[in-house]
């Protein structure tokens, strides 16, 4: 009996792991909440999804992570540049985090959505 709940916690414990960094989720996350910052109605809703890519590029140990703002990611990962092992990938994302830190900055509407939209291209 003991052998069989060691056997099925370890299971369990490898198969949390093998899950814990999807790379790809977080990238295609917060490319579409970016893009969805873009189209948004009003400023909120720019700044809102704006957020949510940022808290998915930085992830939650990251500077500028927003606890208030949702993080689709949260099952993903540790966010897309702590799991990135490639530097070049990790400046490119660098660069998106920017974009982002710099329209939520922003009160103008149309600033904000492009800088949403440059993301996109940013986060990949």
């Amino acid at each position: 009996m003991k052998t069989i709940l060691l056997a099925a916690a370890a299971a369990l414990l490898m198969s949390t792991t093998a899950f814990a960094a999807d790379l790809g989720a977080e990238l295609s996350t917060a490319q579409t909440h970016a893009g969805l910052a873009a189209k948004a109605a009003d400023i909120a809703g720019v700044h809102m999804h704006m957020h949510h890519a940022l808290n998915c590029l930085v992830g939650p140990g990251g500077a500028g992570f927003d606890t208030t703002n949702m993080n689709p990611c949260a099952m993903s990962g540790n966010g897309a540049i702590p799991d990135s092992a490639d530097a070049g990938q990790k400046a490119k994302l660098q660069t998106a985090v920017g974009l982002l830190r710099t329209g939520l900055g922003s009160n103008d509407m149309a600033a904000a959505a492009k800088d949403a939209s440059m993301t996109i291209a940013s986060a990949k």
